[in-house]
């Protein structure tokens, strides 16, 4: 949907007129019903007028068509400015403009299209502006199918009106030259080489015909998006299902079609543990339906797991019209009903009420999902919800799917594949954390390779050791340590300290910490592990769980301040300390169960707590004398 279109000439008499903002805010509350901020306002009312100085020529044809705020389908993001008519050889050509007002911005180290910049009253890290031009363009190329028809011409750029540009500038910096040089960024003082980008491609008008063609292009996706993620996935032994996963994926499969072809809206929940293969599911799938000519998203809150699995797929190439296919649970609050086919969502349990980053958008996100999508498939697994804001559970899906008037299936997922395939071992810490009672008091007859370290040092050096044959082990702790924000990016900075142990929490730029060749140095949290998996783990355990007169406790007051997992406990405590203490006692004995689950071979696990360590080092020696009995028998 395009929030603003007209001529060239409509958009200068506009300009000179000063009503260009105001008619784009009555169409907005119009077409969208909501109210512009002052500060949106104000931002049209100075990069447009910027923009009526570059149009202001006469070599760029009048009846050339404008378009400003386009919704591209099935995201909530919008195109700030658009340019559309036909080239030399009367191609169809249109200009795509991201604008920007930022004066100043830093690169990200590690990154090829990461940038801290002040935005939004806050220095906050976001993209590139080339790579989002680069991006909303590919978006478009990808699943518009009158662009893909008629083939238009998609040519993206960047303007930062207010950036004065340095020699050696940080915007120019060797990661993001591969994006500039699909979109170049144009700085102030650069008017006339961005007029001239769109005098190019701009040889003709077209009274607007083209911008009525990319708003009403029906979706699909495009046969060279289908061929890249189909030869990314095809001999990657990542994403190979086995067993219950590859009939699970032929049920999802089928229950997806079928709501392609009877526009019936259906809700898939796939229950099961960690390990189980929810995640190879939802990759397998995004890469068959979109060769099915649907439009399917693979959707998670937390970004860890996305990079991953990105990165997995893409190897080593950087640039990749894939990345569009991996969304934020908070990428739907204003979509339309039924604008995405088929929407993946791995790690439902983490799904929030609120999205953004202060928490203060949308309704529902579980909602705002199944509105979105004719099929929705949530992967989910209730043990695993580690924070106040995790609102992912069945009772909690259904509820909205009925309110959607959606159909309901269920499918569950009992075999698992981590921990050297030992549903025991879950059933054993589910025992041992005191989560559920179960009948795995020991660990007889599992083949897992599991310690209690007397030291800290001494886990570490088991986890490098495991790490030298395929970079697959790594430390985790529990979150009762500051992450320390001047040395977020600094592995020297060491947040995590016991006796002579040091580490540094996982650094916030480079690589993801569960692929980067160096992560082996820092300690990953519950955040940017979940979801995913190792061979090996080494698990510090804080005083936020501990064993004291015969049982295991849990402290809220232990875990770190700058963790915002259980934001809003010492509130509630306040108000129900009852309450307060249950939801603070399932949130910590999840964030471990979760931690201790990471690795497929082995888990190393040091306590701060003299007693928890001796409580489970009984539970270890529980087993060993069973065994000795057995063997005696």
């Amino acid at each position: 949907m395009i929030v603003y279109d007209g001529l060239k000439t409509d958009f200068l008499s506009s300009c000179e007129n000063d009503s260009i903002a105001i008619e784009i805010e009555e169409n907005i509350l119009s077409k969208l019903g909501r109210h512009t901020p002052k500060a949106e306002f104000r931002s049209w009312e100075n990069s447009l007028n910027y923009m009526y100085k570059v149009l202001n020529d006469d070599a760029i044809p009048s009846d050339a068509g404008v378009a400003i705020e386009f919704n591209i389908p099935q995201t909530s993001k919008r195109v700030d400015f658009m340019v559309s008519g036909y080239g030399a050889d009367s191609d169809p050509e249109m200009v795509i403009i991201e604008l920007k007002q930022w004066e100043t911005l830093n690169e990200v180290a590690g990154t090829d299209a990461l940038v801290d910049t002040f935005t939004g009253g806050a220095n906050r890290r976001v993209v590139h502006p080339s790579y989002q031009a680069w991006s909303y363009a590919q978006l478009i190329r990808d699943y518009n199918a009158s662009v893909q028809d008629r083939r238009v011409n998609l040519s993206p750029c960047a303007c930062l009106h207010n950036y004065i540009r340095h020699e050696n500038d940080p915007i120019d910096a060797e990661q993001y030259e591969e994006y500039i040089k699909e979109a170049p960024a144009y700085t102030k003082g650069q008017l006339p080489e961005l007029r001239n980008f769109i005098k190019k491609s701009i040889k003709k008008g077209d009274n607007k015909e083209i911008l009525y063609l990319v708003d009403h292009g029906k979706i699909r996706p495009s046969k060279s998006l289908q061929n890249t993620i189909g030869s990314m996935l095809k001999g990657n032994r990542e994403f190979v299902m086995i067993d219950e996963q590859k009939v699970a994926y032929e049920e999802i499969l089928r229950l997806s079609l079928k709501s392609q072809k009877d526009f019936k809206k259906r809700t898939i929940i796939v229950q099961g543990g960690p390990g189980t293969g929810k995640t190879v599911i939802a990759v397998n799938l995004l890469a068959e339906l979109t060769q099915r000519d649907q439009m399917v998203q693979y959707v998670s809150k937390n970004s860890a797991p996305r990079q991953v699995y990105l990165k997995k797929l893409k190897g080593q190439m950087k640039k990749s019209s894939v990345d569009n296919m991996f969304k934020g649970s908070g990428t739907y609050t204003e979509a339309g009903n039924n604008v995405a086919h088929t929407l993946l969502v791995d790690e439902a349990h983490r799904l929030n009420e609120k999205s953004g980053m202060f928490h203060n958008l949308g309704e529902n996100q579980i909602k705002e999902i199944i509105h979105a999508a004719f099929c929705s498939v949530f992967f989910i697994d209730e043990s695993q919800r580690v924070t106040m804001d995790d609102i992912g559970s069945v009772a909690e899906i259904e509820h909205w799917a009925k309110e959607e008037g959606s159909e309901i299936h269920y499918l569950e997922l009992q075999s698992q594949f981590r921990c050297n395939g030992s549903d025991g071992y879950l059933a054993w810490l589910d025992d041992v954390l005191d989560i559920r009672e179960t009948a795995n008091y020991d660990l007889e007859g599992v083949d897992y390779d599991i310690r209690i370290c007397d030291s800290p040092n001494e886990m570490r050096e088991l986890v490098i050791e495991r790490n030298k044959v395929s970079n697959r082990a790594r430390v985790l702790a529990g979150y009762c340590w500051e992450w320390i924000k001047a040395g977020q990016n600094d592995t020297n900075c060491h947040d995590i300290k016991i006796g002579d142990f040091e580490m540094s929490w996982n650094l916030g730029n480079g690589e993801p910490f569960a692929v980067s060749d160096t992560s082996i140095n820092e300690v990953g949290c519950i955040h940017t592990s979940q979801g995913l998996e190792f061979d090996y783990v080494g698990v510090i355990v804080g005083d936020d769980i501990r064993y004291e007169n015969g049982q295991v406790i849990t402290d809220f007051t232990k875990r770190a301040r700058t963790d915002q997992s259980l934001k809003g406990i010492k509130k509630l405590y306040k108000e129900s300390p009852e309450v307060a203490q249950a939801r603070a006692d399932e949130i910590i004995k999840n964030t471990y169960r979760t931690l201790m689950t990471r690795g497929m071979k082995g888990c190393y696990i040091y306590c701060t707590d003299a007693g928890m360590k001796k409580y489970l080092v009984s539970r270890l020696e529980h087993i060993k004398n069973e065994a000795r009995n057995n063997r005696q028998n």
